[in-house]
C-alpha cells in the first residue's frame, strides 16, 4: 500500500439496499484499508451520508426501493456542482479565442453581423 494511502485513506459510502452485500464489501474494502465512512440502505440515506461524511468514493447500488441509486447520484452531484467566477471567466475566454473575438463588444458586433441578433429585439 503507498504512503498516500496510509496517511489518508480513501473513504467510501457503500450504499445498497442489502446488507450482506454492504456487509461484503466493508470486509473487501477494510481488508484493503480503505475506509468505509457509512452505510445507506436506499438513495435518501444515501445521499444523506455523502452530504454528511464527504467521501472520496461512493458505491452506489443502482435498484433500491424508495429513491434509487441513479437519482440519488443525480442529487449528490447536483449538490456538489458549482462554479467559481474564475471558472466562467477562464470559459468565456476560451470561447472568445475560439471565435477569434478580443472581447465582449466584438461578440456584440460578432452577433449583429450573423444575425443572431436584430437591432429592436428583445
Amino acid at each position: 500500500m503507498t504512503d498516500a494511502v496510509e496517511q489518508h485513506p480513501i473513504r467510501v459510502v457503500v450504499a445498497d439496499d442489502q446488507a450482506l452485500v454492504r456487509i461484503g464489501f466493508r470486509l473487501i474494502l477494510e481488508s484493503e484499508g480503505i475506509e468505509v465512512a457509512a452505510e445507506a440502505e436506499d438513495g435518501e440515506q444515501a445521499v444523506a451520508a455523502v452530504r454528511r461524511t464527504r467521501p472520496d468514493v461512493v458505491l452506489m447500488d443502482i435498484r433500491m426501493p424508495g429513491l434509487d441509486g441513479l437519482e440519488a447520484t443525480r442529487r449528490i452531484l447536483a449538490g456538489r456542482l458549482q462554479l467559481s467566477e474564475a471558472t466562467v471567466k477562464t470559459h468565456v475566454a476560451r470561447i472568445l479565442g475560439k471565435l477569434g473575438l478580443r472581447d465582449r463588444a466584438q461578440v456584440v458586433v460578432a452577433a449583429y453581423e450573423t444575425g443572431l441578433v436584430s437591432a429592436g429585439a428583445p
